[in-house]
C-alpha cells in the first residue's frame, strides 16, 4: 500500500469543508475493520484511509500547515500502513471503569505480544507490538498498543485460496478465540495485501 505523501493531504480550509462526507466515509470503512477480541480487547486495522483521516484531524486539531510539520505528521503515522506483506493493527485494551481498567493493565502486562492471527490450519502469527516505542513498563501496560502482523507467503496464498482466518490472545490472565473473523474483515485485511 503506498505511503501518504503531502499531495495526498487536503489544506486546512479545504479539509473543513470535506470533513463531514470524509469523516463519515472513514467511519463506514473502519466499522468493517475492527475485530472484538472477548469484552475487554479490539483490534482496529488500519491502512491508506484510515491513515489519511487520522493525519487530517491532527493537522486541524493542532492547526498544523507548516510543510515540516506536516511532514512531522506523516512519518508518525505513514508506519500504520501495511506494507503488502503485512496487517497493521491498533490494539485496544478497554474497561469503562478506571479502577477496573488500572487493575487489569496490571494483570495485561505483556498482553501486546500474545495476540495472534491464523490462516486456515497454518501456525499462528504473533503481533510485533510497539516498535516505534515501548509502551508498558514494569508494573503495567499501555490501553493502547500498535500491532504489526507480518505474514509468510504461504499465508497469504492461502488467505487468497479462501482460507479462513482466526485470531485470538493467549496470556495467562486472558484468553481469547474468534474462531472465525467476519467476511467483510477477511476481504478487507486481503486489500490490505495489494
Amino acid at each position: 500500500m503506498d505511503k501518504l505523501t503531502l499531495d495526498d493531504l487536503y489544506p486546512l480550509e479545504a479539509y473543513a469543508r470535506l470533513r463531514p462526507e470524509f469523516r463519515e466515509r472513514v467511519i463506514e470503512h473502519k466499522a468493517h475493520r475492527r475485530l472484538a477480541l472477548g469484552e475487554h480487547i479490539t483490534l482496529s486495522f488500519e491502512d491508506r484511509l484510515t491513515m489519511h483521516y487520522q493525519v487530517q484531524e491532527m493537522l486541524r486539531a493542532e492547526r498544523i500547515f507548516e510543510q515540516e510539520d506536516i511532514r512531522a505528521e506523516l512519518d508518525a503515522y505513514n508506519p500504520l500502513i501495511p506494507d503488502g506483506t503485512n496487517w497493521k493493527a491498533t490494539l485496544l485494551i478497554e474497561y469503562p471503569d478506571e479502577g477496573e481498567r488500572r487493575l487489569a493493565l496490571g494483570r495485561l502486562r505483556g498482553v501486546e505480544d500474545r495476540v495472534w492471527m491464523r490462516i486456515g490450519e497454518l501456525e499462528p502469527i504473533y503481533a510485533l507490538a510497539d516498535e516505534d516505542m515501548d509502551r508498558a513498563n514494569e508494573t503495567k501496560t499501555s490501553a493502547v498498543h500498535f500491532l504489526r502482523f507480518e505474514l509468510p507467503a504461504a499465508a497469504i496464498q492461502a488467505l487468497r485460496a479462501g482460507a479462513g482466518v482466526s485470531a485470538g490472545v493467549d496470556h495467562p490472565e486472558l484468553t481469547v478465540r474468534v474462531d472465525s473473523i467476519p467476511e467483510l474483515l477477511r476481504e478487507s485485511l486481503i486489500a490490505d495485501l495489494a
